[in-house]
């Protein structure tokens, strides 16, 4: 358990940074039995609601230019987690599923950060939580 305080007047951006990497580095201490990257790992909890993504799509719910995104959907492939196909309206775009095995590891990397959130903000009020959601979805969409 980190028990490292920071002081009051650090920009919450660093703070935002450090906690980042700390979740991180215990969300791939939890999913090591996975071999996901980080990235893998986003992309497959994005994914877990089984709706089909085109990469754009997922790209823009991983705060991520579709084009960084071609390296992670080409490992994800290759280890049977996804297909790609077809757009049915758009022959331009291809479709992101799971396969049942993405299904299965999505499933676990959602209860394992659900798990998280849930230790990490035990002592946290809900009205406290809810402003850093607000705060979250803020920073997402500062203009650029």
């Amino acid at each position: 358990m980190n028990t490292f305080s920071a002081p009051p007047e650090e920009p919450a951006l660093l703070a935002l940074q450090r906690a980042t990497h700390a979740t991180l580095q215990i969300l791939a201490a939890e999913l090591v039995g996975l071999d996901l990257t980080a990235s893998e790992t986003n992309a497959l909890a994005i994914l877990a609601d089984d709706r089909g993504r085109t990469i754009s799509e997922l790209g823009a719910a991983a705060g991520t230019r579709p084009t960084t995104l071609t390296s992670v959907l080409d490992r994800l492939e290759r280890r049977g987690h996804i297909t790609r196909s077809a757009h049915p309206g758009d022959r331009r775009a291809v479709i992101i599923r799971l396969t049942p095995s993405g299904r299965a590891a999505a499933g676990t990397i959602r209860q394992t950060l659900a798990d998280l959130e849930t230790r990490a903000l035990a002592g946290v009020p809900a009205e406290a939580v809810a402003g850093f959601r607000t705060v979250l979805r803020a920073l997402a969409t500062v203009p650029s």
